[in-house]
């Protein structure tokens, strides 16, 4: 079992950007795609992303070895 934060429960911890290159600049313009929560034991994140106009819930979690 994992201790993770209820997305829910607080404030996000993070911010999902999408770097989208500008024609005739070497800098990249930022957009907003989503939010995210790091979890409570600091092994992973939950991620709210909006795509093509949809929600999109993921986890992200730390690897670890396997064990031999």
């Amino acid at each position: 079992m994992t201790m993770q934060t209820n997305p829910q429960s607080k404030a996000p911890t993070h911010t999902v950007y999408y770097l989208k290159a500008r024609e005739g600049s070497d800098k990249q313009q930022w957009i907003k795609v989503g939010i995210a929560w790091e979890h409570g034991d600091k092994e992973g994140l939950n991620l709210l992303l909006n795509t093509l106009g949809q929600d999109n819930a993921l986890t992200v979690r730390r690897n670890k070895p396997k064990p031999d």
